[in-house]
């Protein structure tokens, strides 16, 4: 995915994912691709099964949707889902969407999706998401895949910002060296209220300056200017 999308809308199915630790690990994700612009969450909320989720629905800012279930032992979370991303197809601009469930029903969603344009990531798990969907999206992630990729709860202000510092490097796939900014937007992203002063520093450049030995720093030149670039040592 070679262009970066402007609006991302994050669809979760809480009804049928189960693994709230991906949550966090699979916005991380997702913030590579581009900025996160909707975020809800589909479920029963009265079911004791969810009640898991409150920290996870207030900490990442997540909206919950309530959806009772009209039959017994048989949810509508899919339905209503499907109806708020087939809304959002037709009224609002968002050009990607991101199906956070283990229910194969969402395949003609995607596929629906996807033929109207917009860029398609999924979020399931190994055994029990169907080939159908993993082929119908653009991009399909496993969330047993993302077991390593939260941000390290630490009281240390300066690892937690060079792991997200390499989150962004690893981004750009076999990029020898990545533009700093490439960096400092995907910070911003996930965090924020990010503010590289908070370090110490003027610039997000100053502070790569103070770690030579993590990082080493180049320029380029691009259309008369200076581009400030880096890689992992």
């Amino acid at each position: 995915m070679e262009d970066e999308l402007e609006k991302i809308a994050l669809l979760i199915d809480a009804d049928n994912f189960s693994q709230i630790e991906k949550i966090e690990p699979a916005i991380l994700e997702i913030s590579k691709y581009g900025k996160i612009s909707l975020k809800r969450a589909y479920g029963n909320w009265a079911k004791e099964s969810l009640k898991r989720w409150t920290g996870v629905l207030r900490n990442l800012a997540i909206k919950p949707v309530q959806q009772i279930d009209y039959v017994k032992e048989k949810n509508a979370t899919d339905i209503a889902l499907t109806i708020d991303a087939m809304d959002f197809l037709y009224n609002s601009e968002y050009d990607g969407f991101v199906i956070v469930s283990g229910d194969s029903d969402y395949t003609p969603l995607a596929i629906k999706l996807k033929e109207s344009g917009k860029i398609v990531i999924g979020i399931g798990n190994k055994g029990s998401t169907s080939e159908a969907f993993v082929s119908s999206c653009d991009t399909f992630i496993y969330a047993e895949n993302l077991d390593n990729e939260k941000i390290e709860q630490t009281e240390d202000k300066d690892l937690e910002l060079q792991n997200l510092i390499k989150k962004a490097y690893d981004s750009q796939n076999d990029e020898d060296y990545v533009d700093i900014s490439i960096a400092g937007s995907y910070i911003k992203k996930v965090k924020p209220d990010f503010n590289i002063k908070e370090y110490g520093v003027k610039k997000l450049t100053d502070y790569f300056r103070k770690f030579p030995s993590l990082y080493e720093l180049d320029t380029r030149i691009s259309v008369n200017r200076t581009i400030f670039v880096y890689k992992i040592l």
